[in-house]
C-alpha cells in the first residue's frame, strides 16, 4: 500500500473519529488537527484546512440531534448570533497575526484543551447536580422550570437515571433516543441574559482561532444557565459550534489557501462520524474517549513544541 494512500485513509479515519466526539462532546479538533501535523502540514495550513473539513460534520451531527432541537429556535438564534461574531472574530485574528503568533499560542490552547477534557465528566457532574437544585425550587434559584416539569431524572454523568429512552453519552453530554420534552407556554423557554450571550461570543473568538474543545465550553457555560435536560443543551452545543465553524470556514475559504485534499478527506469521514455520534457514538465508553484525545493532544504538543 502506497504512502498516499495509506495517508488519505489515516486522514478519513481522523475525520470519523473527529466528526464522531464533536458531536457527542466536542474536542474532535484533537484528532484531525495532529493527524495532520504528523502528515508534515504546517499549522496553520493544517488548521483552516481542518476547520472547513469540519463544517460537514458538525452539520451532520446537527441532523443527528434535530429531534433535541425542537422548541428551541429562540434560543439558538440568540446564542448563534454571538457565535457567529465570536467566530467571525476568531478567524480573523487567525489570519491577520502572524503565524508565529500561532505556533506560539496554539500549544497553550491544546493544553487547555486537554485539561477542559480531563475534567469534562466532573464539570458534567457539577452541572447536573445544578440543575436538579434548579429544578426543585426554580423560584429560588431564579430561574425558569426545567421543560418537562420539577423532579425529572438526573442527566448523565452525575450518578443518577437518565431519562427513559435515553442513554448516557461518554462525555458527559447526552443524548436523547425516546420522547423529547417540549417547552410549553407554562414553562417558558430561557435564553440567557447578555453575561451568557458575552460569553458564548467569547468561546466563538477561540473557536474561530483555534476551536478544540469549544463545545465542551459551551455545554459547560448553558449547563450553568438553563435549567433545561443536556440532551437539548447538547444539541444546541452542536448548532453553535456548526455556526463558528461555518462562519470560520467562509473566511477562511475567501482569504487563504485551503488543502482541499485533507480537508475533503476529514469532510466525508466527518459526515459519517456525526451520525455514528447521533446514534451509536454516545455507548462508547467515556474513558476510552478520553484517553484516545488526551494522547493524540499531548502527540500533537510535542510536534509543535520539538
Amino acid at each position: 500500500m502506497s504512502h498516499d494512500l495509506l495517508e488519505a485513509l489515516a486522514i478519513f479515519a481522523a475525520g470519523l473519529a473527529a466528526g464522531t466526539i464533536n458531536t457527542v462532546v466536542g474536542s474532535g479538533t484533537l484528532i484531525t488537527f495532529p493527524t495532520l501535523l504528523a502528515f508534515g502540514y504546517p499549522p496553520v495550513l493544517a488548521n483552516v484546512s481542518n476547520n472547513v473539513g469540519l463544517v460537514p460534520g458538525v452539520a451532520s451531527g446537527v441532523h443527528g440531534y434535530r429531534a433535541e432541537l425542537t422548541g428551541q429556535r429562540r434560543r439558538i438564534i440568540r446564542l448563534g448570533s454571538a457565535s457567529l461574531c465570536g467566530g467571525l472574530v476568531g478567524a480573523i485574528l487567525l489570519l491577520v497575526l502572524p503565524q508565529e503568533a500561532f505556533k506560539a499560542i496554539v500549544p497553550v490552547l491544546i493544553g487547555i484543551a486537554l485539561v477542559m477534557v480531563v475534567f469534562q465528566p466532573r464539570l458534567a457532574k457539577w452541572v447536573a447536580a445544578r440543575q436538579r437544585r434548579r429544578a426543585a425550587d426554580p423560584g429560588k434559584a431564579g430561574g425558569d422550570p426545567v421543560p418537562g416539569g420539577p423532579g425529572q431524572a438526573p442527566g448523565p454523568g452525575d450518578g443518577g437515571a437518565t431519562e427513559p429512552g435515553a442513554a448516557a453519552d461518554p462525555g458527559g453530554a447526552v443524548s436523547v433516543a425516546g420522547a423529547v420534552r417540549t417547552v410549553s407556554q407554562e414553562n417558558p423557554l430561557q435564553l440567557g441574559g447578555p453575561v451568557l450571550w458575552v460569553l458564548v461570543f467569547l468561546s466563538g473568538i477561540y473557536g474561530g482561532y483555534f476551536g478544540a474543545a469549544q463545545g465542551v465550553l459551551l455545554i459547560g457555560l448553558m449547563g450553568v444557565a438553563f435549567t433545561d435536560t443536556m440532551q437539548r443543551i447538547n444539541a444546541v452545543k452542536n448548532c453553535l459550534a456548526g455556526l463558528v465553524n461555518g462562519i470560520a470556514a467562509v473566511v477562511f475559504i475567501l482569504a487563504t489557501h485551503i488543502d482541499w485534499g485533507a480537508a475533503g478527506l476529514i469532510a466525508a469521514g466527518s459526515i459519517i462520524g456525526g451520525q455514528v455520534g447521533a446514534r451509536i457514538g454516545r455507548k462508547l465508553p467515556p474513558w476510552g474517549l478520553r484517553v484516545v484525545i488526551i494522547c493524540v493532544g499531548v502527540a500533537a504538543l510535542v510536534k509543535l513544541l520539538t
